[in-house]
Parts: structure tokens; C-alpha cells; sequence
């Protein structure tokens, strides 16, 4: 077999996954993930694995394979990434979100941080190794899901459920949305590794009432009953509840940045990370947002229902406060039922799988300081945390200072550099050879 090389391979792997379309509306409908799946299993056969390729639904495809460790009494470490992307308008966009298109020294396209990147470094860094022959200390489980963007029904719940002996001997684990860098000057970098996830609490309100005509008196009205409660709910200040993980980002950011910190106004400081306060800003406090609104068929007719849905987030420790916030801000009227709902989850950023990520972004990037954050979203690793797996979310990148790299999840324009994508090469490198 011939010598490999990673860094080379990787940006045209993240192309070609990125012109194929996966896109995944959450109904079904869509070209589901064969495509993709079909392309990383030939792939990882053509180093020598046998990678498994498992439908859930008819396009909905996952790619399963092991690779055996030098020790394979220790246990195994999980690699995952998920192959559907999120919709997108493509007259939005600069370059066409299929295409794959190399311009301003980055890579353009839906996927190219959510997360066909991760999935295009883990394929260019297994290619490489297994070309020379290189095992990793210890059993490693790749695993290339669907259906993540709407909540893996067709992809990582439904593997746990149908094939969990795939994942037999997995501890620990590494995933999307974390091992970028937030630049704090020149010659300083923070690099975000997710080690919590909030939990997803996603509901339909339905407000019950007497249908009449719009020209009667009415006190039962489901239209009144159902805005109130979506006004109290959209408009509810909810307290900072400060976790573990976020306390100690806001510790060791704090310290990097020489910012003071007053941990009873923890908003204070967030306000002062610039790009990255919103997406830290979310996982200060529980939120609801609510999103759709439903009523009505006829100006002159009072409904006898309405409903609207509501996306709520509650922070690792706050969920049985969050439904009971929630339950009183409802009101009597009102009921609530589960679109979607998952856990949140939260880990010690301590231990020799922590050290193996902060030391390979230190042998990459002298500059590199490891920092724990929490997610305000989610990811497969809620599902294979069910399993008792202890996973992180490190696909690492070096990036620009001026590059908003988080408002590009799921946004226009969604791009990769390309140095960054061969730097994600080189520190997955090291760290499968310290984990």
C-alpha cells in the first residue's frame, strides 16, 4: 500500500463530501445519507478496514468500523462525526453550498464546520496512519452517523439501540463543536473543547377554548390564553445558574484575557468576548424561545384551539427546575407535550484523554491554552453518553483571528480554511498517538 499523507489528502476529502448532498430536513424527505456513506466506507477499505454500512430507514446510512489498537485490552476510544448537513438557500450564498469551492483560502459549502470537516481530518488522519502502518495505542471505533441535525432517530439513538455491541469496550469519546481557536492576541490562542451539553426541551403549547363567532363576547378565548402564555414564556428573565464547566471557562478565560471576574456577574464578563459572547452568553441560564404560532382559520371565527411551539434549552443540573418554571409560566389553560426532548450532560475536564487534546494543540500551536465551554445545542453524544461513553467535543482548527467562526453553524456562507483543516490533521495525528 502506498504512503498516505493526510495533510494533502484532507481538503479534497472535505470537497467531495461537501458536493455530496445530504441534506436533512428532519422529515425524511430528503437524499438521505447513502451517498456520503458509501464514499468514507470506500474510503476506509481502501486502507484495509471493513467498514459496516447500516440503513435505519431506506438513504438513512451509517458507516461503522474498528480499528484494532496495539493494546486492545484497554478500552476503546470512540471517533464520531455525523454526515447530514442542514438545509440551505443557495441563492444566498457566495459560492454554491454544494460546491465545494476553494476561494479566499478556505473551503466553501454546507458542511464545511457542521461538520464534514471533522469527518474529512478523522478520514485523512486514519488513511495516513494505516498506510504506515501506525496503530493507535488502543482500539478505536469510527463511527460516520445520520440524521444528528434532527436528533439522530436515524442515526446514533437508533445504533444504540439496534447495534450497541459495535460500540462494545468504548469509554471515551471525541466529536463536533470544539478544538477551535478564539485568538486573544498574536501570540495567544484559547481553544474551546465542549465538556457539557444543555438539554433540549423542544414543546408544543395548545391553549383549549369555545369556538364562537369574532363579534361575541368570549372569555374562553384559546388565541388570548395561548399569547399570554407565549408572552410570559418568550419574556421570562431566567436566572444564571453557573455549572461547573462554564465556571471554569469564565476562570480560565478571565485569567487569559487579564479580565476581572466577578462570578456573581457573570454576564459582565461574557460581554466582553466579543464574536464569542453569544454562544457563550446561552449557557449562563436556562432559555425558551418560542419559535411558531398556529391559530385560527377565519378572521370572524374564534378558534376553539391554538397552539405554538416553543425551543427550550435547561442547563446541566436545572431540568427538573426548568419543567417547573415552565409549568407555572404556562398557566392553568395551557397544556405542553415533548416535540423532541433530550438530556443534557456535563464531564470533568480532567484526566489523560483531556492532557492527549491539550498537549497536541501545544505541539501545533505553542500559543494554545485547552479551555473547557458548554454547548447551547446538541450533539450524537448525547445518545452514546447513554451508553456510559465520556466524550468531548474536539475537532481541533486554528483559525483567524477575524473569522466568526460560530455564527457559521448552520449560517450562509459556511466555510473552512484550508490551513486550519491541515493543522486538524496534524493534531488528531498526535493526539490518537496519546490517547
Amino acid at each position: 500500500m502506498a504512503t498516505l499523507n493526510g495533510e494533502d489528502e484532507v481538503v479534497g476529502l472535505c470537497r467531495d463530501l461537501i458536493r455530496i448532498d445530504s441534506t436533512n430536513a428532519g422529515d425524511n424527505s430528503g437524499p438521505g445519507e447513502r451517498a456520503a456513506a458509501e464514499y468514507v466506507a470506500e474510503k476506509l477499505a481502501e486502507v484495509g478496514l471493513e467498514p459496516q454500512i447500516l440503513e435505519s430507514d431506506r438513504g438513512r446510512a451509517n458507516v461503522i468500523a474498528r480499528i484494532a489498537g496495539e493494546d486492545s485490552s484497554r478500552d476503546a476510544l470512540l471517533l464520531h462525526g455525523h454526515l447530514d448537513v442542514v438545509p440551505f438557500n443557495a441563492a444566498d450564498w457566495a459560492h454554491h453550498p454544494l460546491s465545494g469551492e476553494i476561494a479566499d483560502g478556505c473551503v466553501w459549502g454546507r458542511g464545511a464546520v457542521d461538520m464534514k470537516d471533522m469527518d474529512a481530518m478523522i478520514l485523512a488522519v486514519v488513511r495516513q496512519r494505516l498506510s504506515e502502518g501506525r496503530r493507535p495505542p488502543r482500539d478505536v471505533v469510527l463511527a460516520f452517523t445520520a440524521d444528528e441535525e434532527a436528533g439522530g432517530h436515524y442515526g446514533a439513538q437508533w445504533l444504540i439501540e439496534q447495534h450497541k455491541d459495535l460500540f462494545d469496550g468504548c469509554s471515551e469519546a471525541i466529536g463536533e463543536v470544539g478544538g477551535f481557536s478564539v485568538s486573544v492576541d498574536e501570540a495567544r490562542r484559547l481553544y474551546l473543547i465542549e465538556a457539557a451539553e444543555k438539554g433540549i426541551a423542544w414543546m408544543r403549547l395548545t391553549a383549549t377554548g369555545r369556538a364562537g363567532h369574532g363579534s361575541m363576547l368570549n372569555a374562553e378565548n384559546a388565541v388570548t390564553e395561548l399569547a399570554e402564555a407565549v408572552g410570559r414564556i418568550g419574556r421570562y428573565e431566567w436566572p444564571v445558574r453557573m455549572t461547573q464547566t462554564v465556571r471554569t471557562f469564565l476562570e480560565e478565560t478571565s485569567r487569559a484575557l487579564e479580565l476581572e471576574l466577578d462570578l456573581d456577574d457573570a454576564e459582565k464578563t461574557v460581554a466582553k468576548l466579543g464574536p464569542l459572547a453569544r454562544m457563550i452568553g446561552a449557557t449562563l441560564r436556562n432559555t425558551t424561545n418560542p419559535t411558531m404560532l398556529e391559530a385560527g382559520y377565519k378572521a370572524n371565527v374564534i378558534p376553539q384551539a391554538a397552539t405554538a411551539h416553543v425551543d427550550g434549552r435547561f442547563l446541566p443540573g436545572y431540568e427538573d427546575e426548568f419543567f417547573q418554571t415552565v409549568d407555572e409560566l404556562l398557566g392553568p389553560n395551557v397544556t405542553r407535550e415533548f416535540i423532541y426532548h433530550d438530556i443534557a450532560i456535563e464531564t470533568d475536564f480532567d484526566g489523560p484523554l483531556v492532557r492527549a487534546m491539550a498537549d497536541a494543540l501545544l505541539a501545533e500551536d505553542p500559543g494554545a491554552l485547552a479551555v473547557p465551554y458548554t454547548l447551547s445545542g446538541g450533539t450524537d453524544l448525547k445518545a452514546f453518553s447513554q451508553m456510559g461513553i465520556r466524550g468531548f467535543g474536539f475537532a481541533p482548527l486554528k483559525l483567524p483571528a477575524d473569522l466568526d467562526f460560530s455564527g457559521m453553524f448552520h449560517g450562509v456562507d459556511e466555510r473552512v480554511p484550508v490551513d486550519s483543516l491541515r493543522f486538524g490533521v496534524r493534531v488528531l495525528d498526535r493526539f490518537l498517538d496519546g490517547c
